[in-house]
């Protein structure tokens, strides 16, 4: 595809996510400029952004002399016809054309306002410019040529600094697209290397990752070692050490150490890819509480035109023309609904940027305003409180043995075991550095443990208890440990636990959570006593063990029923159910494709602290955009009655000049109100 080819690329409204067409265009509902729906990661200028701003610079060159001439005096009308034409027919021919389509397709927005606004302006003028004598004596020689140039150069400059503003949410997914490396270098079957596109990649593939490189694709360390930098997938700030067997995430930095790495996940399959296109749809996503803005801007537009009808009748009555024409203007251009219409898209793309730049993705605004509402977690326990796979946890040699030389003899035998437990032992004994033998005659039985020589000594590890061991055993047990035995040369030689440790980061997140008043339940299908185990040392109350996938879904059921708002935390395919029956599922980064593709929102990190700044952002979100609905509703409450001349006899007016700028302002302030939420604190 090439760059300028924009009619194979689909466009989409930003306010409005179901209008989608190939090309550039303006969307039928609200009029707003289209934009790409898969930005890329070197976008070129903003063609509409570009446009406006060079309708502005002329409009505003033209625009201020006019304004200093009207102030000045009543007539020059030839002159000023002849600044405020460029600026009415070429400035706002933009607004003039969404305001005919407006209409033509009987969907009535802000950009009817302002071409109806300014086109009535700038007809009368020109009529009592050409046919003066058609006008009461005290309607001639009033022109209002300036007003209908300065709300053009004003709407101007609000559309430019909207774009612009758009222009900033978007950065959070041209960051994420800048951080995939172009190339990678790819390692044959022959041992030679070649630098090609990370777009010819293949699953499979060996690639070698040098320090300062970036991981081209998602896979697995397979030889090597060193420290990786992966702030910017996952938001951990510190450095985070790969050995053989750890996974990569494409996008991820190597700080130190070569790798060769096997390739898992290319393309569209990527994490880093499917990052960008969850954070996009997020922030194209509507929220729930923009249908409440959609069925008032149905009937406000229609009206405005209304309120304005009467009040130009009600002032030509009190034999006002003049203010019948700018009272009438100035309701129609300070009524429209701009603001209204950016004060939940704006809020939703920058949290949502704000979100994947801590590691939160969330599937669309639907979640993020559900989750403000989170009273109750239900959390799984495997891969979710703890880190998901075995690992040695403690080694208690009896009398007459070091634990180096247990440790030793015990993983030498399990290394030709295929056995989970048996992988945590070996790996166990490599993190301490030991070196292991070759063991001879190994025999498996199943269920009864395994034997072989290792170094001339027969070693036998089995679940087989004998009595020097059994009440460390059961200590180990209670804490939810799985306690294997060995015997080396037919005597006690000491115990082994294996146990899926708890995540380093969980105690935290729980305590974080508790802060936030949410309650916390475990719902696992762990045997009960390793579950308890696990509650106990986390300090959690309510345990629901032995519980298959409908269990689960059942217990997230019930705590709905009870009127609990559930989200439910997971990251394995048995946690998709009950993720789907919560108000708003969470999984963990490193969970399955199902898990991730039942979740609202997703953890790039795993980790359960993650939530709580997930809260957070939610909750930041959701008052933003209850700050940004004040602000629009609220200025129209107030302006549309003064700008009418209702409080005129108290000496408060507002003319179209005035009204188009406060107008303008109130965009303003609704853009500026939103880009808040990019610094949002997000940790306690």
């Amino acid at each position: 595809m090439k760059p300028h080819d924009h009619a194979a690329i689909l466009h989409v409204c930003p306010m409005h996510p179901e209008v989608v067409q190939e090309g550039p265009g303006d969307c039928p509902i609200c009029g707003m400029a289209l934009e790409p729906q898969a930005p890329a990661a070197e976008e070129g200028p903003d063609p509409e952004l570009a446009d406006m701003r060079r309708r502005f610079g002329v409009s505003a060159v033209l625009a201020l002399p006019l304004l200093i001439l009207a102030m000045a005096s009543h007539g020059y009308g030839w002159l000023q016809f002849a600044l405020s034409t460029p600026v009415v027919l070429w400035g706002g021919l933009p607004f003039f054309a969404r305001g005919w389509a407006s209409i033509r397709r009987r969907s009535l927005n802000m950009f009817t306002l302002i071409a109806i606004g300014t086109g009535a302006a700038y007809g009368f003028s020109l009529f009592a410019l050409l046919l003066p004598d058609r006008l009461p004596a005290e309607m001639r020689g009033h022109y209002y040529f300036e007003a209908a140039a300065v709300i053009v150069a004003l709407v101007l400059l609000g559309q430019v600094l909207e774009l612009r503003a758009r222009g900033a949410t978007r950065s959070a997914v041209r960051a994420l697209l800048a951080l995939a490396p172009k190339t990678a270098r790819r390692v044959g079957a022959d041992g030679a290397e070649e630098d090609v596109p990370v777009a010819h990649l293949h699953r499979g593939d060996l690639l070698r990752l040098r320090p300062g490189e970036r991981v081209p694709v998602d896979g697995v360390v397979v030889e090597g070692g060193g420290a990786l930098d992966e702030s910017a997938m996952t938001g951990e700030s510190l450095p985070v050490e790969k050995q053989p067997g750890d996974r990569l995430l494409g996008g991820t930095l190597n700080g130190s150490g070569a790798f060769l790495m096997r390739a898992e996940h290319v393309g569209s399959d990527t994490l880093l890819a499917r990052i960008v296109q969850m954070v996009g749809d997020a922030q194209r996503s509507r929220a729930p509480i923009q249908k409440l803005v959609d069925r008032v801007s149905a009937w406000f537009v229609p009206a405005v035109i209304v309120v304005a009808l009467v009040t130009f009748a009600v002032w030509l009555a009190l034999g006002e023309p003049a203010l019948a024409i700018a009272n009438a203007v100035a309701v129609l251009i300070i009524a429209c609904p701009c603001a209204l219409g950016l004060a939940t898209p704006m809020s939703v793309m920058v949290g949502t940027g704000r979100g994947a730049r801590a590691g939160i993705l969330l599937k669309d605004a639907e979640a993020l305003d559900r989750l403000e509402h989170v009273d109750t977690l239900v959390v799984d326990k495997t891969g979710t409180l703890t880190e998901g796979k075995p690992a040695l946890t403690a080694v208690r040699p009896v009398a007459g043995f070091a634990e180096a030389e247990l440790l030793t003899l015990a993983a030498s035998l399990e290394r030709s075991s295929e056995h989970p437990i048996a992988a945590a032992i070996v790996a166990g004994a490599r993190a301490r550095g030991l070196r292991l033998a070759e063991a001879r005659d190994f025999a498996a039985r199943v269920g009864a443990g395994v034997e072989g020589l290792v170094d001339g000594r027969r070693v036998e590890i089995s679940s087989a208890p004998f009595a020097e061991a059994e009440a460390e055993a059961a200590a180990l047990r209670s804490e939810g440990a799985t306690v294997v035995f060995a015997r080396v040369d037919g005597r006690p030689a000491g115990l082994l636990a294996v146990a899926d440790p708890v995540k380093e980061s969980t105690p935290a997140a729980l305590a974080d959570l508790a802060r936030e008043g949410v309650r916390v339940v475990m719902l696992t299908g762990d045997h009960r006593a390793t579950a308890e185990a696990v509650a106990r040392r986390l300090g959690i109350a309510e345990v629901v063990a032995g519980a298959l996938p409908d269990v689960k879904r059942e217990t997230v059921r019930s705590l709905r029923a009870q009127g609990r708002v559930v989200a439910m935390a997971g990251d394995g395919t048995n946690d998709a159910p009950a993720m789907a029956e919560a108000d708003v599922g969470i999984a963990m980064g490193a969970g399955t494709d199902v898990a991730i593709e039942s979740a609202g929102v997703t953890l790039v990190k795993g980790d359960l602290r993650g939530l709580a700044r997930a809260l957070r952002l939610s909750r930041a979100t959701m008052r933003n955009i209850r700050q940004n609905l004040w602000l629009a509703f609220g200025y129209n409450a107030l302006a549309i009655p003064v700008a009418a001349g209702v409080f005129a006899g108290a000496g408060l007016t507002l003319n179209p000049m005035i009204a188009s700028a406060a107008m303008s302002l109130s965009s303003v302030s609704v853009i500026v109100n939103a880009l808040r939420l990019r610094q949002a604190r997000l940790d306690a």
